[in-house]
């Protein structure tokens, strides 16, 4: 068998290893184990996030809702109530942009359901 020599294989894979700890402090950006150790945790956090930013948006998409309709006579949940009933298919993304960044918009639609 001819022998192997790992040494350009095993110094890539360091290098990667380094190059996503860049920026990281103490030893993580500069030993390799603890380097990977950090990854995998900077990696199961960053999962979770990304869930969780699904979940604060629609938060904060509810709170611009109904703070736009309770001068108008509405409360949150009145508000989807009723639009569901008028058959009205906005969802709550686009609904919180009419309130926050078209109100004259938002006005009119509230006021085609009351009537």
């Amino acid at each position: 068998m001819v022998r192997v020599k790992r040494g350009v294989t095993k110094l890539k894979r360091r290098r990667n290893v380094l190059a996503q700890t860049k920026g990281y402090r103490f030893n993580r950006a500069n030993k390799e184990r603890t380097a990977k150790e950090a990854i995998q945790h900077a990696g199961t956090h960053a999962f979770r996030h990304r869930r969780t930013k699904k979940r604060e948006y629609r938060n904060l998409w509810t709170i611009r809702i109904n703070a736009a309709a309770r001068p108008l006579g509405f409360s949150y949940s009145r508000l989807i109530d009723a639009l569901k009933k008028a058959d009205i298919k906005l969802d709550r993304k686009v609904l919180s942009e009419l309130a926050k960044d078209y109100p004259e918009t938002f006005e009119r639609l509230t006021k085609n359901l009351k009537a």
